[in-house]
């Protein structure tokens, strides 16, 4: 089951990050169909927020398609979003790769920098297109 964490000081409303931890669980294949979410309840419990809060975290992952209340039963996951693994080789490198930024000094921000400003590099841009064969397109030249 997911555990969520809630940083009052991100800047990020509190039920925009329960969904985007969600989908990060979804994605690192830590939630899969069928598994239930924690009751509003149990997220309050454990995190102090308003339990409608909650409800709209989990409206907006309804909306989204990947989840589903079932009255009386829970909001349960109905598909996945899992691309890689949480124990793929990636993963294992990236954590390597953030334990020596934090041991060359870095802190959780200048990492959060660092690593969007390579996510912009890669993937701000379109992928270009494939090199095209001028006479197979009937250019004259």
């Amino acid at each position: 089951m997911v555990e969520y964490r809630i940083d009052r000081h991100s800047g990020v409303a509190t039920y925009v990050q329960i969904v985007q931890q969600t989908k990060q669980a979804l994605r690192l294949g830590l939630l899969e169909p069928g598994d239930k979410l924690p009751t509003a309840r149990e997220v309050v419990e454990v995190t102090a927020i308003n339990p409608n809060t909650v409800l709209k975290a989990y409206r907006e992952l309804e909306r989204e398609g990947l989840v589903e209340a079932r009255r009386g039963l829970g909001t349960f996951v109905r598909r996945a979003l899992n691309t890689t693994p949480a124990d793929s080789p990636l993963a294992t490198e990236l954590d390597a790769w953030t334990a020596g930024a934090r041991e060359a000094g870095l802190d959780r921000e200048d990492v959060a920098a660092l690593f969007t400003a390579v996510l912009e590099k890669h993937f701000a841009q379109p992928p270009a297109e494939p090199h095209r064969d001028r006479h197979n397109q009937g250019d004259p030249s």
